[in-house]
């Protein structure tokens, strides 16, 4: 199937192959994807509205190059590495139960998105709005409270210890 210059609405795409494939220009709105593999897919220009991804594989996607305009997806039990999630509005965007491992936020608004029980291992996150957020339950975040807007911002113990790793102290 071709993805190119395409308009999908209210699809399920199930088991479905997208990687390496090109989404360019394509239009996603109120999708699920379950079960679908869409490592190092080509997202320039693509709109992805109001779409969840559900137990999928999402390798190598800069997010970045997506259409901006009413981008909203959410992702559950999923496993997303190396991708890039800079310089975007995700506000409300849900990573529950994740594996969010060596991904890229910078100057991303992630007010009152959830990272609830996912594995931030690697992940950078700098200069984001993280207001209103959930790490509950989450693990290896490293954040920089020094370098990230945190208001009402919740974490779990132990792992919110990781926010004092900058400073070089001890715990005992």
């Amino acid at each position: 199937m071709e993805f190119e210059n395409k308009r999908f609405e209210s699809k399920v795409f199930k088991s479905e192959n997208f990687s390496n494939k090109s989404l360019k220009n394509s239009y996603f709105l109120d999708c699920v994807f379950e079960d679908c593999n869409l490592s190092n897919a080509i997202l320039k220009n693509t709109k992805i509205q109001d779409c969840s991804f559900n137990n999928c594989k999402l390798l190598g996607l800069n997010f970045a190059e997506c259409n901006r305009l009413f981008l909203s997806f959410s992702f559950e039990n999923c496993l997303i590495s190396m991708s890039y999630f800079s310089d975007l509005d995700l506000k409300n965007t849900l990573f529950k139960d994740s594996q969010v491992m060596d991904c890229e936020f910078n100057k991303t608004n992630l007010t009152k998105s959830s990272f609830e029980n996912s594995n931030l291992k690697g992940t950078i996150i700098s200069n984001c709005n993280l207001s209103f957020a959930s790490f509950k339950n989450a693990k290896n975040y490293n954040i920089d409270p020094n370098q990230n807007f945190i208001k009402k911002t919740i974490f779990s113990i132990p792992e919110a210890v990781g926010l004092l790793s900058k400073f070089d102290i001890k715990f005992e």
